[in-house]
């Protein structure tokens, strides 16, 4: 399989780099072919220019500045996304990202008779989303009803792709988790990876 790893943290050592390579390296390690999409070490730009939005409902999407990632997207078998979760949300390098690169004729088609939109990335088997929060277990599902999730499952991956395997593996309490909590983590990852 063919997986497109997609790493939103703006700090090279940071954890979430630490769990885009266990993913690479578990990945790679079971036969998998995987590109590695760093958004910052690749200097993505995450503003949808006035012409892309213009040509959202145009007969074709003006993808000329997004044209590379749209490729890795294009060519991928699986997607997964690695970044913490701020304010409850994306960082916003990767809400450009989807923005940007899950676009119409890309990602999706706009339903003729408006109103809706058709998947279209048929390619995409795998969705999984690895991602920590500084809050604890209990704020983010039960206080704020775990948007992230939500959002992925029900509002990207649904709406792009048809029959995937989504998942979202998740450390809370980010911000006191231990060494040790994050070895579990990265572990954890690894073996969940390791069934691909």
């Amino acid at each position: 399989m063919r997986i497109l790893i997609v790493l939103a943290h703006p700090i090279e050592d940071s954890f979430a780099a630490s769990v885009a390579r266990t993913a690479k390296e578990t990945l790679e390690a079971n036969g998998h072919a995987v590109d590695l999409l760093d958004l910052y070490r690749e200097d993505f730009d995450p503003r949808l220019s006035a012409k892309e939005r213009a040509s959202y409902f145009s007969d074709r999407y003006d993808s000329s500045t997004a044209a590379s990632w749209i490729g890795r997207l294009q060519s991928a078998d699986g997607l997964v996304l690695v970044f913490p979760q701020w304010w409850f949300n994306f960082p916003a390098i990767l809400k450009g990202f989807f923005d940007r690169v899950f676009a119409p004729g890309v990602a999706f088609d706009h339903d003729e008779a408006g109103g809706r939109i058709v998947p279209r990335l048929d390619n995409i088997r795998l969705f999984w989303a690895l991602t920590s929060t500084g809050s604890p277990w209990w704020v983010v599902h039960l206080y704020m009803g775990n948007p992230v999730r939500r959002l992925l499952r029900r509002g990207i991956a649904a709406f792009c792709a048809k029959g995937l395997d989504f998942r979202m593996i998740s450390l809370h309490d980010m911000d006191r988790a231990t060494e040790a909590k994050r070895k579990r983590h990265i572990e954890r990852v690894r073996a969940l990876l390791g069934r691909i």
